[in-house]
């Protein structure tokens, strides 16, 4: 298996904005069963105040092609394009074996 953790800082603009964070979180996590070999995935949208980012992803994929395959597939890209890319100013990844 596969994790896939992003941590997002999103715009100054929308830190306080529930309905984009909402918006990215329904987004992303409605993506399990239209993309083959997600295993489980969730976004957390209410962070402790000692925590330096709002948004985070943390999601589970059968194997390192799957995760390749979710990163192009169209409804991930979509999802990426319209609620997560507009909002967002800066984004951290890490992918690991698990």
């Amino acid at each position: 298996m596969v994790r896939h953790v992003i941590l997002w800082k999103l715009k100054e603009e929308y830190c306080a904005d529930e309905a984009v964070q909402e918006g990215i979180k329904n987004g992303l996590e409605g993506l399990k069963g239209q993309v083959p070999g997600i295993i489980d995935i969730k976004v957390i949208i209410s962070p402790l105040e000692s925590s330096n980012c709002e948004v985070m992803l943390d999601s589970t994929f059968v194997d390192e092609a799957a995760l390749k395959g979710y990163a192009v597939h169209p409804a991930h890209v979509e999802v990426a394009n319209t609620k997560v890319r507009p909002y967002t100013a800066s984004r951290n990844c890490m992918d690991f074996e698990c």
